[in-house]
């Protein structure tokens, strides 16, 4: 990631200065040289996809609950690897966190020689949960589209006395003659078939 870091943008938020230019000074140390910083909370998703960073990194002295809906409103809405540094916190705020999508949670460990390598574990750990969403989201939408191609299937095996290899067949021949997905031809033998109704 040596080479990598220095086409990241990275956005800073934190209202506590010290806090701000210790963050800031780790990541240009290490490399980092796009950085952006926030001071404040208000209105923090629309500045956050306005800014559009590859990676957000924040600062708290304790996160408290509002905070932690900000960063899960930010996660769900922006989808970047986001680090957390904290002065202090509990089990149930670290918890929150990871349910918020926060990709590192570091607790009292706020030094400019640690900043390169949680941001590249942050960043490595978004990818690879990104990568199993949209694996299952691909599962889902195929197993959906199986559930729709056997109901067709099994509506021109009922009303035009087919075999099932017969309706998958011109199922196939259909789609490959209209350039079309098996899917689409599927939703449109089983919307025919309900017109028939």
């Amino acid at each position: 990631m040596a080479d990598k870091g220095r086409d990241l943008d990275i956005l800073v938020i934190d209202d506590n200065a010290d806090r701000a230019a210790v963050l800031e000074q780790g990541l240009v140390e290490a490399g980092y040289a796009r950085v952006m910083t926030i001071r404040s909370m208000t209105n923090l998703v629309q500045r956050v996809q306005a800014l559009a960073p590859d990676v957000v990194i924040i600062g708290l002295a304790n996160p408290d609950r509002d905070t932690l809906e900000s960063m899960f409103q930010v996660s769900r809405e922006v989808r970047r690897p986001i680090a957390m540094f904290v002065d202090q916190s509990d089990g149930a705020s670290i918890t929150a966190a990871i349910e918020a999508g926060v990709s590192a949670y570091v607790v009292d460990g706020l030094r400019k020689d640690r900043v390169r390598p949680i941001v590249e574990m942050a960043v490595s750990r978004f990818a690879a949960f990104d990568r199993l969403r949209r694996e299952r989201d691909d599962a889902v939408s195929q197993l959906a589209e199986r559930k729709v191609i056997e109901k067709a299937k099994g509506l021109m095996m009922e009303k035009r006395s087919m075999t099932e290899n017969e309706a998958y067949t011109a199922l196939r021949q259909a789609a490959m003659r209209q350039n079309r997905r098996m899917v689409d031809i599927a939703v449109s033998v089983i919307t025919a078939f309900e017109m028939e109704l």
